[in-house]
């Protein structure tokens, strides 16, 4: 299998990685293009079910939810069954759920239906993670998971701006949108991407039973290594903020009279200043000690999101999203190579699970607090707490290295990549 053996690392940032990594990437760029619903679903309840701050902070805050328990689901089937048959799974049942969201009008069934599609869409993440961890040498990993970054984003930028067109006319399109880009992925899955397995392939028979060691870790092991989970509250801290896009952003601009096409494209920005800066910045950080991008990245997140409370035009409201943007492509390639780094081979699916909860558990909490801040205080308060919480997560990263995480983890790097 693909990813034993030397680094791949070379001068080009997209040069060395074997042919599972870039189909991966495909299918990921896929998935995202069609990654409309979560974007658009505190607009939709907003302007098409005229639904309450609090009731689409809810709503948001169930797909969250269910994200926690689909990382879990996804983090253990994919040590147990495999990444690949995990992987398809979480797809086919992404594609049944989102459509049954689109026509659900009721809403309890509302909820419950968001519930599940936030269950099957995470599903896959640590499934993906750990592919790419599988495949990858160390050294490269940063540079592999900034370029899936990367796709995540491309895919994000083109399907906002035109999800926010499409929705001036009608927003179910979207709901079979996504769907159908569930299943194309999922056909790419089955076609090109083999089981990548550590089990599998030490015991030379795709799907094999995973060895004894594997079952010597459980989630509750996970939990209890303080340096990974130190990781993980921290960078779950930082997410909190970047989930007010989704909701408390959307409610804000949408009860200031802006469209969904103005919507869309404002938050869109954050995928193009990805796909055209993730690269260069990967490249111009490696090597740097990854506490100090860490703790540059909470900074910028948290005080991009302050800065939403001055904004009241397009153009401001973009602003923002550039500068928080910026700690976004620090923080995800960064704190995901550590994260990698710090799990066991034996149980990488569980650890890159529980380390996915850190966006799936802010997922549930963001939306949640968002929505309650904004009908208690005014959104005012939301922004000020993103501000405050971006400076307590870089003093958070500053001491990871006082909680145990190995050096390693927060300094190795290629410089070349």
């Amino acid at each position: 299998m693909p990813g034993t053996g030397a680094p791949v690392t070379s001068g080009s940032a997209l040069a060395g990685f074997p042919a599972t990594f870039w189909w991966v990437w495909a299918a990921t760029l896929v998935n995202r293009l069609g990654g409309f619903v979560v974007a658009f679903l505190a607009l939709y309840l907003t302007l098409e079910r005229h639904s309450s701050a609090s009731f689409v902070g809810l709503v948001v805050a169930l797909y969250g939810l269910g994200g926690v328990l689909g990382n879990l689901i996804g983090g253990v089937l994919s040590d147990r069954l495999g990444r690949r048959i995990t992987l398809l799974v979480a797809q086919l049942a992404t594609a049944v759920t989102t459509v049954a969201l689109g026509h659900s009008t009721a809403p309890v069934v509302i909820a419950v239906v968001a519930f599940s599609v936030g269950m099957a869409s995470n599903a896959s993440r640590p499934a993906i993670s750990a592919i790419i961890a599988d495949i990858i040498p160390a050294p490269d990993r940063a540079r592999a998971f900034a370029l899936n970054f990367w796709a995540i984003n491309l895919g994000f930028g083109v399907s906002a701006a035109l999800a926010g067109l499409v929705a001036e006319r009608s927003f179910l399109p979207l709901f079979y949108g996504e769907a159908a880009a569930s299943l194309l992925t999922a056909a790419a899955v089955l076609i090109r991407v083999p089981e990548t397995r550590p089990a599998a392939e030490s015991s030379g028979i795709e799907g094999s039973p995973a060895p004894p060691e594997t079952h010597r870790y459980s989630i509750a092991s996970v939990l209890r290594d303080r340096p990974f989970m130190s990781l993980v509250v921290i960078t779950w801290a930082v997410c909190l903020t970047y989930h007010q896009a989704n909701s408390t952003l959307a409610f804000r601009m949408g009860r200031h009279g802006f469209t969904p096409a103005q919507y869309g494209l404002t938050v869109g920005v954050n995928g193009f200043v990805v796909v055209l800066l993730q690269l260069p910045v990967t490249r111009l950080v490696q090597g740097v000690d990854r506490r100090l991008v860490l703790m540059l990245a909470a900074m910028l997140t948290g005080g991009g999101f302050g800065l939403v409370a001055f904004a009241y035009t397009a153009p401001a409201y973009a602003g923002t999203v550039v500068v928080w943007t910026l700690g976004e492509i620090l923080l995800a390639p960064a704190a995901m190579a550590v994260a990698s780094e710090m799990a066991p081979v034996a149980a990488r699916g569980r650890y890159l699970g529980i380390y996915a909860l850190a966006y799936a558990g802010a997922a549930f909490a963001g939306p949640a607090f968002g929505g309650a801040l904004t009908d208690w205080y005014g959104d005012g308060a939301v922004w000020a707490g993103c501000a405050l919480v971006g400076v307590l997560a870089a003093v958070g990263y500053g001491r990871l290295a006082g909680a145990g995480t190995p050096a390693v983890a927060l300094t190795s790097g290629s410089p070349g990549a």
